[in-house]
């Protein structure tokens, strides 16, 4: 009896041992690929989990797309447009250069059937018959797409068209990609689940998905392939697993096996070494405040989203908070209103800052409770 039990605690001490160890130990850095620049996002937060040169200014070959697709998604929410309706194929569409679903001019063809030719079979020429069904010509749809980049933010991008295809000043920046995928994931669920399709038959033509991570590993289901001469090969992948989506933008390598060996060993490394984990719950109280001269007296204080951060795996209990809430508070005060801050840090580095909100209305209290709350202030 008395052996077993010295087993038993002596592998509890290991366990202890080992997992304490673990825990310690510091995160390896990412993996090195061949590729001119690359960047891993948490989707959820937009932590950056690893990166190489994401500022750089590239060419983005096919990776265009996910703008064209963005700008038209954009379209569909708006009602501009319906996926049921027919589009007039141009001859400028038919002879498009590069990858093809293969339209014909002259013929009709459905919004939706343009996006699985545009998304699963990277066609320029339903990229083209697409911006000229929305803005009348390719010209104006890529000032189109360049107008929403501006409002998502991606100040480093510029669109001279619709495709991809070289054309001087068409250029943008992972970071700038991993911006727009995520806008994609988010504002388009229903739509963005097209970028699984693994192959598209159009007449009587049928296309693999160039994304080879979707044959590869279960968790990835996007987003889209680029290769030029002047880009080499290029892919935005994002994979979801228990809950956590991440997104790796990989720009310029030597191959099409290079572009996918290198996006998975980044998709690996940010879901072995990090975590995404909700901190607070939308109008949950994290604390309160007290409101002079209110009706009441006290304030809860949280958020108003759901709230998230992204660790180093194992470090999620070593999170330090620091909330500073002003010293004196006068109402009126409205429910959403900014009142405090509230920061994290891992290790004295701080990761994290958002204000908290006051989850009540604070209007101002009667003529006898602001004059209570006059007098009491002269004495704090």
């Amino acid at each position: 009896m008395l052996q077993r039990f010295s087993t038993a605690l002596a592998f509890i001490l290991f366990l202890f041992v080992t997992t304490t160890y673990a825990a310690s130990m510091p995160t390896p850095a990412a993996p090195i690929i061949g590729a001119k620049s690359y960047l891993v996002i948490d989707s959820k937060t937009g932590h950056e989990i690893a990166a190489l040169d994401p500022d750089a200014s590239l060419a983005p070959a096919s990776l265009t797309k996910i703008m064209t697709t963005y700008v038209v998604f954009s379209a569909l929410r708006q009602g501009q447009i319906t996926l049921e309706e027919e589009v007039t194929v141009s001859e400028k569409a038919w002879r498009t250069e590069g990858s093809r679903m293969f339209i014909e001019v002259g013929k009709r063809i459905s919004v939706q059937d343009l996006l699985l030719g545009m998304i699963v079979q990277s066609g320029n020429d339903a990229s083209v018959a697409l911006a000229e069904h929305i803005a009348g010509s390719e010209g104006v749809f890529a000032a189109m797409m360049n107008q929403h980049a501006a409002t998502l933010g991606m100040h480093s991008s510029h669109f001279e068209n619709a495709t991809g295809l070289p054309a001087e000043g068409h250029v943008t920046t992972a970071r700038d990609l991993a911006t727009l995928a995520r806008a994609i994931v988010e504002e388009f669920p229903d739509y963005y689940a097209w970028h699984a399709i693994k192959e598209f038959t159009f007449n009587g033509i049928t296309q693999n998905n160039r994304n080879s991570l979707l044959w590869r590993d279960d968790s990835v289901d996007g987003l889209k392939t680029g290769h030029t001469e002047a880009a080499g090969y290029c892919l935005v992948a994002s994979a979801e697993r228990n809950g956590m989506r991440v997104i790796s933008i990989v720009l310029g390598t030597s191959s099409n096996k290079a572009r996918a060996d290198g996006s998975q060993a980044l998709i690996n490394y940010a879901f072995r070494f990090f975590e995404t984990r909700l901190l607070f719950q939308a109008g949950e109280e994290i604390s309160n405040a007290r409101i002079w001269k209110s009706a009441n007296e006290v304030s809860r204080l949280g958020v108003l989203e759901d709230l998230y951060i992204t660790v180093r795996r194992g470090s999620y209990d070593d999170l330090e908070s620091n909330l500073n809430i002003p010293a004196v508070l006068l109402a009126p005060v409205a429910a959403g209103q900014p009142i405090a801050e509230l920061s994290i840090s891992l290790d004295g580095e701080q990761i994290l800052k958002t204000p908290l909100r006051a989850l009540d209305d604070n209007p101002s209290g009667s003529f006898w409770q602001r004059t209570k709350d006059s007098i009491s202030l002269w004495f704090e």
